[in-house]
């Protein structure tokens, strides 16, 4: 079972979950704006992918942050900033039996789920 992370209305999050079912795959879908982000899951993606993978810098949330809240993001602090506001978790993300996986590249997914 794929459990996949993000938000209804992104469009990034639509095309994956189009992807997903064009190949009846089966998945649970977890929303951060209903939901929230678990820390746990946070330390195990940043873990696996690394930060800079995780933390999505380019959106409106991220910017308006303080120039003291996007220095030094490490991995503890990254947790923290992604527990806050998930809607800086670059989405969208899937957990499957072999790993994770981060943002929608068709290509990626493919090889890992397929």
């Amino acid at each position: 079972m794929i459990e996949f992370y993000g938000i209804p209305n992104c469009d990034t999050v639509k095309k994956a979950r189009a992807w997903l079912d064009a190949r009846g795959l089966a998945y649970t879908f977890h929303d951060y704006k209903k939901e929230g982000a678990d820390p746990a899951k946070l330390e195990a993606w940043i873990a696996a992918k690394g930060v800079d993978t995780v933390l999505n810098r380019r959106g409106t949330t991220f910017r308006a942050l303080s120039e003291a809240e996007k220095a030094d993001i490490d991995a503890a602090k990254a947790v923290a900033l992604l527990t806050a506001h998930p809607s800086m978790i670059k989405r969208p993300v899937a957990e499957h039996a072999g790993g994770v996986l981060v943002g929608f590249d068709p290509a990626e997914w493919e090889a890992a789920l397929c």
